[in-house]
Protein backbone atom coordinates (compact mmCIF):
# COMPACT_ATOMS: atom_id res chain seq x y z
CA UNK A 1 0.00 0.00 0.00
CA UNK A 2 1.39 3.35 -1.05
CA UNK A 3 1.30 6.17 1.46
CA UNK A 4 2.47 9.76 1.35
CA UNK A 5 2.26 11.41 4.75
CA UNK A 6 2.89 15.14 5.17
CA UNK A 7 3.75 16.90 8.39
CA UNK A 8 4.92 20.30 9.58
CA UNK A 9 2.05 22.59 8.72
CA UNK A 10 0.67 25.15 11.13
CA UNK A 11 0.00 28.79 11.88
CA UNK A 12 2.76 31.34 11.48
CA UNK A 13 3.01 35.12 11.28
CA UNK A 14 4.00 37.01 8.16
CA UNK A 15 7.74 36.75 7.66
CA UNK A 16 8.01 33.53 9.60
CA UNK A 17 9.20 30.09 8.54
CA UNK A 18 7.86 26.57 8.40
CA UNK A 19 9.34 23.29 7.26
CA UNK A 20 7.09 20.68 5.67
CA UNK A 21 8.09 17.05 5.36
CA UNK A 22 6.61 14.17 3.40
CA UNK A 23 7.40 10.49 3.76
CA UNK A 24 6.71 7.89 1.08
CA UNK A 25 6.13 4.24 1.94
CA UNK A 26 5.19 1.26 -0.18
CA UNK A 27 7.29 2.22 -3.19
CA UNK A 28 10.95 2.74 -4.05
CA UNK A 29 11.34 6.39 -3.20
CA UNK A 30 14.37 6.99 -5.42
CA UNK A 31 12.36 6.13 -8.55
CA UNK A 32 10.05 9.09 -8.07
CA UNK A 33 10.27 12.76 -8.74
CA UNK A 34 8.66 14.61 -5.85
CA UNK A 35 6.80 17.88 -5.78
CA UNK A 36 4.76 20.11 -3.54
CA UNK A 37 1.50 21.65 -4.62
CA UNK A 38 -0.90 23.88 -2.74
CA UNK A 39 -4.55 24.71 -2.89
CA UNK A 40 -6.21 27.74 -1.38
CA UNK A 41 -9.99 27.93 -0.82
CA UNK A 42 -11.83 28.48 -4.08
CA UNK A 43 -8.68 28.09 -6.17
CA UNK A 44 -7.16 25.35 -8.26
CA UNK A 45 -4.29 23.25 -7.00
CA UNK A 46 -1.03 24.86 -8.08
CA UNK A 47 2.56 23.72 -8.38
CA UNK A 48 4.94 25.09 -5.76
CA UNK A 49 8.24 23.25 -5.97
CA UNK A 50 9.63 20.02 -7.37
CA UNK A 51 12.77 17.91 -7.24
CA UNK A 52 14.07 15.16 -9.50
CA UNK A 53 14.56 11.63 -8.23
CA UNK A 54 18.30 12.17 -7.80
CA UNK A 55 17.88 15.57 -6.23
CA UNK A 56 20.01 17.12 -8.95
CA UNK A 57 17.25 19.18 -10.51
CA UNK A 58 14.75 21.43 -8.79
CA UNK A 59 12.07 23.82 -9.97
CA UNK A 60 10.12 26.47 -8.12
CA UNK A 61 7.07 28.49 -8.98
CA UNK A 62 7.85 32.16 -9.56
CA UNK A 63 5.74 33.07 -6.53
CA UNK A 64 8.07 31.22 -4.15
CA UNK A 65 11.49 31.68 -5.76
CA UNK A 66 14.07 32.86 -3.28
CA UNK A 67 11.83 31.94 -0.33
CA UNK A 68 11.13 28.20 -0.56
CA UNK A 69 13.67 25.40 -0.89
CA UNK A 70 12.89 21.78 -1.67
CA UNK A 71 15.20 18.92 -0.72
CA UNK A 72 15.05 15.16 -0.46
CA UNK A 73 16.76 12.39 1.47
CA UNK A 74 16.60 9.14 -0.48
CA UNK A 75 17.98 7.21 2.48
CA UNK A 76 15.04 8.31 4.62
CA UNK A 77 12.40 8.32 1.85
CA UNK A 78 11.50 11.90 2.62
CA UNK A 79 11.11 15.19 0.81
CA UNK A 80 11.06 18.52 2.60
CA UNK A 81 10.00 22.05 1.82
CA UNK A 82 11.67 24.84 3.77
CA UNK A 83 9.46 27.92 3.60
CA UNK A 84 10.90 31.26 4.65
CA UNK A 85 9.59 34.82 4.50
CA UNK A 86 6.04 33.53 4.47
CA UNK A 87 3.25 35.77 3.25
CA UNK A 88 -0.52 35.64 3.80
CA UNK A 89 -0.94 34.58 0.16
CA UNK A 90 1.00 31.40 0.96
CA UNK A 91 -1.95 30.26 3.06
CA UNK A 92 -3.22 26.98 1.61
CA UNK A 93 -3.35 23.25 2.05
CA UNK A 94 -0.02 21.86 0.91
CA UNK A 95 0.17 18.47 -0.78
CA UNK A 96 3.18 16.38 -1.67
CA UNK A 97 3.07 14.28 -4.81
CA UNK A 98 5.16 11.50 -6.31
CA UNK A 99 5.46 10.69 -9.98
CA UNK A 100 7.52 8.22 -11.97
CA UNK A 101 7.05 10.47 -15.01
CA UNK A 102 8.32 13.33 -12.87
CA UNK A 103 11.64 11.63 -12.24
CA UNK A 104 13.76 14.20 -14.12
CA UNK A 105 12.71 17.83 -14.49
CA UNK A 106 9.70 18.13 -12.17
CA UNK A 107 6.53 18.90 -14.16
CA UNK A 108 4.02 21.40 -12.87
CA UNK A 109 0.95 19.53 -14.09
CA UNK A 110 -0.98 17.53 -11.51
CA UNK A 111 -1.68 14.87 -14.15
CA UNK A 112 2.00 13.82 -14.15
CA UNK A 113 1.87 12.55 -10.57
CA UNK A 114 0.83 9.11 -9.42
CA UNK A 115 0.43 9.46 -5.67
CA UNK A 116 -0.71 12.26 -3.38
CA UNK A 117 -0.62 12.93 0.31
CA UNK A 118 -3.63 14.01 2.33
CA UNK A 119 -2.42 17.58 2.69
CA UNK A 120 -1.28 19.77 5.55
CA UNK A 121 -2.66 23.22 6.35
CA UNK A 122 -0.37 26.24 6.31
CA UNK A 123 -1.86 29.49 7.57
CA UNK A 124 0.08 32.76 7.49
CA UNK A 125 -1.42 35.54 9.54
CA UNK A 126 -0.96 39.18 8.64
Amino acid sequence: QVQLVESGGGLVQTGGSLRLSCALSGRTFSRYGMSWFRQAPGKEREFVSGISRSGGSTKNADSVKGRFTISRDNAKNTVSLQMNSLKPEDTAVYFCAAGVRASDTPPSSTSQYDYWGQGTQVTVSS
